[in-house]
């Protein structure tokens, strides 16, 4: 007979799907690995995971407290002092004349508009906007990493290290560089799953590929980076992909910009472009070659060729491999901009890390077992942070703003406060910073049409021999004569409030004769009778600040 109180033996295969269940219903954790056993059976108290997890996220927050923190970086705040004074009535390539395309003027209108419908200044407006876009480009990426086959240790490293790398340019936060590559990385993680055959719910596909292709779309040089993703979706997926929706909508927004441009702005094909061949490519360059030496391309060329290395291993992954081609197309764009400018590699600074960390995260959870690496992944993924956050700290210190105060800026924005605050400021200065931000921070608007005087820097490159120190009117070049009109009428037709003039022209100095602005701008004979009403003087360092006196 048989013996009673049997209990019945459960085949293995059910015992597993048992445990599985089991693990699937348990609270997930930071790390945890999807089907994998609950933390706590492996050792590790759901209260360390967590902390563990809240602490890796520390080091995005202090880069996020040094982007809000002054300054402002100069040339968003440049373009954002145009977008004030375009939102204000004036015609912008007309009246607004420079270098950018509009695209990055459309979008800084947002927070001028709101500054100027609320009580918010236009730099809160636009801080509030950028780390919202920050914000923004985090969430997408976790939406298109929710279903994804990650590892304990390469899920934990994303979560901490995808954040940081939103925020970690801190200073330069707001450049079309920082802006290209927070949806640059979005749009890397929706092309992983293109390549992996997941679906993606098409609502988030699209918000991803519109956002990314006006990214792509604020620098022409911008374009290598989707260039040379779409180039590894169509080698690894083959002729399919070439039925894919999504890129063919991204170029679709590419040709509706062109298509806009001579409708909307004709000035800018007709008349800024022009300038911008003429005047600004070869001004401050740098040879082709002699850019992949300076401190900035240089390092992050070097860290990529060492990366390379390991993108041809099997468990690289797909995100690693896109990641990498965002980095090269980043670092093509600065090269071909040759100025070896240290924003020109944000894309590059902002998606390396995170090929660095995926690649030894994914080393990690195959080198450890199941368990171990689930236990170990908060730990590893705070100190991945960690250490990015001590490297970055290299080149987005709080130094910056902790002595914001005693800098040129904090000295200049002080001046304009008191003494022209909410007026208009005539800026004789081949500078952006740090006449910007502190034009914005006293709240005062430039009348000049250009953000400095670049066109006439150009006109000067060097000493003629036997040439007069300034060309007479009818010697002048049409942009040079342009700028001189322009700033003698504009400065007779409505005096402003102050005049801003550089002790250092820009312009060389031919034997002992500097090149004076006001000298330069006096031969005008508009410009001469109005400028005897500027006789209180403020000296600067750097600055003379000229007052009118009514």
């Amino acid at each position: 007979m048989a013996p009673r109180h049997v209990v019945p033996m459960t085949p293995p295969p059910a015992r597993e799907a048992a445990r599985t269940a089991e693990a699937a219903a348990a609270p997930a954790l930071p790390g945890a690995v999807p089907g994998a056993l609950p933390a706590v059976t492996l050792g590790l108290p759901a209260m360390r995971a967590r902390m563990l997890a809240v602490l890796a996220l520390l080091p995005a927050a202090a880069f996020l407290l040094m982007l809000l923190a002054p300054p402002l970086n100069h040339d968003v705040a440049a373009i954002l002092n145009f977008a004030e004074r375009w939102v204000a009535g004036e015609r912008l390539y007309r009246d607004l004349v420079d270098v950018n395309p509009p695209l990055i003027f459309v979008l800084t209108a947002i927070p001028a508009w709101i500054a100027r419908l609320t009580p918010l200044t236009g730099v809160q407006a636009l801080l509030l906007c950028v780390v919202g876009l920050c914000v923004l480009a985090w969430r997408l990426t976790l939406r298109l990493r929710r279903d994804r086959a990650e590892g304990a240790v390469e899920r934990a490293t994303l979560d901490a290290l995808v954040p940081l790398a939103c925020v970690m340019v801190a200073y330069d936060a707001g450049q079309r560089e920082h802006l290209m590559a927070l949806f640059a990385i979005p749009y890397v993680f929706l092309a992983a799953r293109r390549v992996e055959g997941l679906r993606t719910p098409l609502v988030l596909a699209l918000s991803v590929t519109v956002a990314a292709a006006l990214g792509f779309a604020l620098k022409p040089h911008f374009l290598a980076v989707p260039l040379l993703v779409e180039a590894l979706v169509l080698a690894r997926r083959g002729v399919p992909a070439l039925r894919d929706a999504l890129p063919w909508t991204m170029a679709g927004v590419w040709l509706a910009y062109l298509a806009l441009l001579p409708v909307v702005f004709p000035e800018y094909l007709g008349h800024v472009v022009p300038l911008v061949v003429g005047y600004y490519l070869d001004s401050q360059g740098i040879g082709l070659f002699d850019v992949l030496l300076t401190d900035e391309l240089g390092p992050a060329a070097l860290a990529l060729a060492c990366l390379a290395t390991a993108l041809p291993w099997r468990g690289a992954g797909m995100p690693a491999r896109l990641l990498a081609c965002v980095a090269l197309g980043g670092l093509l764009s600065a090269w071909v901009q040759h100025k070896g400018w240290g924003y020109h590699v944000i894309p590059a600074l902002m998606t390396l890390p995170l090929v660095a960390g995926l690649l030894a995260a994914r080393w990690l959870d195959r080198a450890l077992a199941p368990g171990r690496a689930a236990e170990a992944a908060p730990a590893l993924a705070l100190g991945a942070a960690l250490l990015l956050a001590l490297v970055q700290a290299r080149e987005a210190s709080p130094w910056l703003q902790i002595r914001y105060e005693g800098s040129p800026v904090g000295e200049l924005s002080r001046v304009l406060k008191r003494e022209v605050a909410g007026e208009r400021l005539l800026v004789l200065a081949p500078d952006i910073w740090p006449v910007y931000p502190a034009l914005n921070y006293a709240r005062v608007r430039s009348t000049l049409r250009t953000m400095n005087l670049w066109l006439l820097v150009g006109a000067y490159p060097d000493c003629p021999e036997g040439a007069p120190r300034y060309r007479e009117s009818w010697e002048m070049s049409r942009p040079e004569f342009l700028v001189y009109r322009t700033v003698a009428e504009d400065f007779a037709r409505a005096p402003p409030a102050g005049v801003l003039v550089a002790k250092r022209s820009g312009i060389p100095r031919c034997g002992a004769e500097e090149f004076d602005p006001v000298e330069y701008f006096s031969r005008h004979p508009a410009f001469e009778a109005t400028w005897r009403r500027y006789t209180r003087i403020v000296h600067l360092d750097a600055y003379r600040l000229y007052l009118r006196e009514d």
